[in-house]
């Protein structure tokens, strides 16, 4: 009887010690919160920062302008097209004028050279359309130079966590990897979050090109629309 009480209560010590390895290993570990990763990144995922606050600025306001400026125009053209047939110059130019587009710019400049050569209302004409474009690209440069520098600091991070790593273990003489994760902390997370950073503005700044040369498409048919329009009582 004894023997078997002593077996009956190892097998419990044992099924305990199961257990509570068991509840040990299935125990839920302390989560990293993404704060803390971008302060393991040190001092360089501060400039990353800063570079991803502004390609994002400028991203949103090049784009809402761009869009804006790329609005359907079908019916402004209508317009001063049957200002122009009934003769009615004064109209055409107020109608351009409180359009406040692009377009509506480009062809105010041409009406008010009207009664000049077409080659001069071309030239007048042209010279605006380079200054609307210029106006929508301003900043997109900006945002090209986010895409290179970003992943850069990047670099530049893990270059540093590399040297922390030689560092620590130079101070210590240590190999283990509570030496070294420090550095690999820095090395990783700022080389991640810098090819971020350029990714998102490489990829809105061929986004934002894409949509001003839209643009720029749409106001050169408009403009030799609008060139035809003025030849056509000489043909």
């Amino acid at each position: 009887m004894t023997l078997l009480f002593q077996i009956t209560d190892t097998a419990h010590k044992l099924a305990d010690t199961i257990k509570n390895a068991a509840q040990a290993a299935g125990a839920p570990k302390d989560e990293i919160r993404f704060g803390d990763l971008l302060v393991k990144g040190g001092w360089v995922m501060v400039p990353i920062g800063v570079l991803a606050i502004l390609g994002l600025v400028i991203f949103f306001e090049r784009y809402f302008t761009v869009r804006k400026a790329s609005k359907d125009d079908s019916n402004l053209m209508i317009q001063v097209r049957a200002s122009i047939l009934s003769g009615n110059l004064e109209s055409a130019k107020a109608i351009c004028r409180n359009s406040n587009t692009p377009l509506g710019r480009m062809l105010q400049k041409g009406l008010l050279r009207i009664g000049r050569p077409i080659k001069d209302i071309e030239g007048a004409i042209e010279n605006v359309g380079k200054l609307e474009v210029s106006k929508l690209e301003k900043n997109i440069g900006i945002l090209g130079i986010v895409a290179g520098i970003a992943p850069m600091f990047g670099f530049l991070g893990t270059i540093i966590g590399v040297i922390k790593i030689f560092y620590d273990i130079s101070a210590t003489g240590d190999l283990s990897i509570a030496t070294i994760s420090g550095g690999l902390y820095v090395k990783m997370i700022t080389s991640a979050a810098g090819l971020m950073v350029g990714i998102l503005a490489y990829v809105g700044y061929h986004i934002l090109n894409i949509m001003v040369e839209r643009v720029i498409l749409r106001l050169e048919t408009d403009a030799i629309e609008f060139i035809d329009l003025l030849e056509e009582p000489s043909k």
